[in-house]
């Protein structure tokens, strides 16, 4: 039998610090969070039937076997760091002529 997902929920602590707090079954996720569709169009083929969460971004994966959610401030956050490292390489622009 093949071994369930882990869902990791990632929230922002009172003082700003990133909290994240594992769950081994769906059924502990829904306890406190409201089930409101299934992703069905992730490029990410083993997303592809994950649920979608009212108040969460995700899924997205995150290592094998752990499909993450992150609360849109972390998710906006989050990708402003990520946008604002950059790659470190620099774009060449070709001159047509």
């Amino acid at each position: 039998m093949a071994k369930e997902k882990t869902y990791r929920i990632v929230t922002r602590g009172k003082n700003g610090e990133l909290r994240a707090r594992d769950y081994e079954h769906q059924d502990a996720v829904l306890r406190m969070h409201t089930q409101i569709g299934i992703d069905d169009c992730s490029t990410d083929l083993t997303l592809r039937g994950m649920p979608v969460f009212r108040g969460l971004i995700g899924p997205m994966p995150e290592g094998k076997g752990v499909v993450r959610y992150e609360t849109p401030e972390v998710f906006e956050s989050l990708t402003k760091e990520w946008g604002a490292t950059g790659s470190g390489r620099k774009s060449r622009r070709r001159v047509s002529g």
